[in-house]
């Protein structure tokens, strides 16, 4: 018994000893993650939440801010302004984002086979309009689009009518989809093109081999070897679209009568806050705008995800 009992005692002391490594250790971790964490909780936690608390509340001319509870969220489902404007990102992710995707793809694809002459020369080229500012580029081809001035108008004088009108309420939203298009081809490309420099040696030795053509091996090698970017570029184009905001609000000076205050959702939202100042609502916006694009870019990534296990 005696034996037993020296036994059991050096077991707990062992324990007792060992707990507090494993505590200290545990502790030693969140230290590492404690710059990260608090940096996420200030830039992403506490404007999320604090936008949420606006949301919730009302600006009335008698009694101040009032606690409204969703309130917001049912005007903004019923908003036509809101609606219009998400009508318009919407159209703008249906037609752009695969026009888009598409020529990002045929560019990667032609860089990729090593017959394209000068190929770093054409990647950089292609890939410079993104290193523009956003903002300078828009403005770039705002000077183009004028009616008044720039390329537009000089074709239009030339042909001696007004066949061009890029920023007519007829043709805006190709306008700047037009601009979109030039800003991230490159971005797109780039991703696409090192996808396809992944792709081991080994596997066009084999289609050389069993004689497959060029048409052949971007089907059944290249391809496949890409859609993980794929489905990346276009979760990426799919936030983007729904945040749709310097084009609209830098071209709206020029074309005015074609871009309203609530021509996208993210404009609109914008206007209510620093033209309104109808902050509660414009969080609102921004908050439903948010779960709409989550939404949307999860269903996207879950069917990228179910063709890569195909």
């Amino acid at each position: 018994m005696t034996v037993v009992q020296d036994e059991l005692t050096r077991g707990s002391s062992t324990v007792a000893r060992t707990a507090p490594r494993k505590t200290k250790r545990a502790w030693i971790g969140w230290r590492f993650t404690a710059p990260f964490a608090a940096v996420f909780t200030l830039v992403f936690i506490a404007p999320l939440g604090y936008a949420l608390y606006l949301s919730l509340f009302q600006n009335k001319l008698v009694g101040g801010n009032v606690f409204v509870g969703f309130e917001n969220y049912l005007h903004a489902l019923t908003d036509p302004q809101f609606w219009d404007g998400f009508g318009h990102v919407l159209l703008f992710l249906l037609v752009q984002v695969p026009i888009m995707l598409v020529l990002a793809l045929v560019a990667a694809l032609a860089i990729d086979s090593a017959r394209l002459y000068a190929s770093g020369v054409f990647r950089m080229v292609i890939f410079l309009p993104y290193a523009v500012p956003a903002v300078v580029a828009v403005l770039l081809w705002g000077f183009m689009y004028g009616d008044n001035f720039g390329l537009t108008a000089d074709i239009n004088h030339l042909l001696g009518s007004d066949v061009l009108q890029p920023l007519s309420g007829r043709w805006i939203l190709a306008s700047i989809g037009n601009i979109v298009t030039w800003e991230f081809v490159g971005y797109n490309m780039l991703i696409f093109y090192s996808a396809l420099k992944t792709i081991p040696a080994e596997l066009y030795e084999a289609a050389e081999i069993d004689g497959a053509g060029w048409f052949q091996v971007i089907r059944a090698i290249k391809l496949p070897a890409a859609r993980g970017a794929i489905s990346i570029a276009t979760i990426f184009s799919v936030i983007g679209s729904f945040q749709l905001f310097n084009e609209p609000n830098v071209l709206k000076p020029l074309a005015n009568n074609a871009i309203s205050s609530y021509f996208t959702p993210n404009l609109y939202a914008y206007n209510l806050s620093f033209a309104g100042q109808q902050f509660n609502y414009a969080a609102t916006i921004a908050i439903v705008m948010g779960i709409i694009t989550a939404a949307i870019a999860y269903v996207v990534q879950l069917r990228g995800t179910r063709k890569e296990h195909r």
